[in-house]
């Protein structure tokens, strides 16, 4: 088996939501459940050793506009969200991932040697991270106190606009560059998380912000959960441009699983080939190199090829890239050890 360090997932947002109607979130990991991707039992069977756990703040009034005669679509921008709620929710999220930890469940990393640590111990190692950054302050006071939290990776905006960026919709086709970048506030926080060794993520934001921290941020260039543009056109893939410019900074992309940003025709279709998904991967290696390409699941805030199912499928991509001629230590690479290899760099950590 070939254990998966995997870019970006949501099942914070899933247990969160069950929580609140009034189920046991513990249970419902350590235990399992036939909800959703991600859980104890299902990581485990599809060798999922760890991953990046999303902060996610919902965005109520966002409903996905249907696919027009022609399979196009374009939903508008959710709303900007207020800071005082969204800070609460981002504390109930961060509570919660701090109690799986205290249980047992899966333990906290904040370095590249207590994520490895966890997989030998076989405990998913679970790194904090904030999608969309709505709880923080224009002072950053609140990143001091989530990064001693162990926040380790941060996208500065989600599909919608906040104080510190844009973000781009969901639509197709459309380019990324689909709006403003940073804003003043955006550029305070890309320096700062430069500075305290903190992920700098680029799978929501507009093409425009793409280029605004890649001229700020000293650091690896890092989209977590997307695709090639050139292959499927929704405005949340990367353009070869993008591509070429996260390779010249060793950084890395996440092979997304979102059947919309897998497929030519982007429809929220299950029946989704792996072929597609072997694809992406093959477009990318040959873009930017074996070294900046990974997995990036989006389990438990997509629709995945049913194939795939949920975490425990895992294995089954596994299979099939190495069919298409991917050798062990390319499946390596691919499955946790560039991610490892960005993060070290990324959390100064020393060589």
């Amino acid at each position: 088996m070939e254990f998966v360090f995997d870019g970006h997932n949501d099942v914070l947002l899933r247990l969160w939501r069950n929580m609140r109607n009034g189920a046991d979130p513990l249970a419902e990991f350590a235990m399992g459940t036939r909800e959703g991707h991600i859980d104890g039992p299902r990581a485990k069977a599809g060798g999922l050793a760890g991953g990046l756990c999303a902060i996610y703040i919902p965005s109520g009034d966002l409903i996905l506009k249907e696919p027009d005669a022609n399979g196009h679509y374009h939903t508008p921008l959710a709303s900007p969200l207020e800071r005082a709620p969204s800070l609460d929710i981002a504390i109930e999220k961060l509570a919660l991932a701090h109690r799986l930890d205290k249980a047992g469940a899966w333990r906290i990393c904040r370095s590249t040697d207590e994520i490895r640590r966890a997989m030998e111990d076989g405990i998913f190692a679970a790194v904090v991270h904030m999608e969309g950054c709505e709880a923080l302050d224009a002072d950053l006071a609140a990143l001091e106190v989530f990064y001693a939290a162990g926040l380790r990776s941060l996208g500065p905006v989600w599909s919608r606009n906040n104080a510190f960026g844009h973000g781009v919709p969901f639509a197709f086709p459309m380019s990324p560059d689909a709006g403003p970048g940073l804003t003043d506030l955006g550029f305070e926080l890309v320096r700062a998380c430069d500075r305290m060794g903190i992920a700098i993520d680029l799978a929501h934001i507009t093409e425009k912000g793409f280029w605004d921290v890649a001229k700020t941020s000293d650091a690896p260039l890092i989209a977590s959960h997307s695709n090639v543009h050139a292959l499927t056109a929704v405005a949340r893939n990367l353009t070869d441009r993008q591509m070429d410019a996260i390779r010249e900074r060793q950084g890395i992309v996440g092979l997304n699983y979102a059947v919309t940003m897998l497929r030519p025709d982007a429809r929220d279709d299950a029946n989704t080939s792996l072929d597609l998904m072997v694809r992406h991967i093959d477009y990318m290696v040959e873009r930017m190199g074996i070294d900046c390409v990974a997995l990036g699941s989006d389990f438990d805030g997509a629709t995945v090829p049913h194939d795939i199912a949920d975490a425990a499928g895992n294995q089954k991509l596994v299979a099939a890239l190495k069919y298409a001629g991917y050798a062990s230590d390319d499946l390596a690479k691919l499955c946790r050890e560039n991610w490892l290899r960005v993060l070290s760099k990324t959390w100064h950590e020393p060589r």
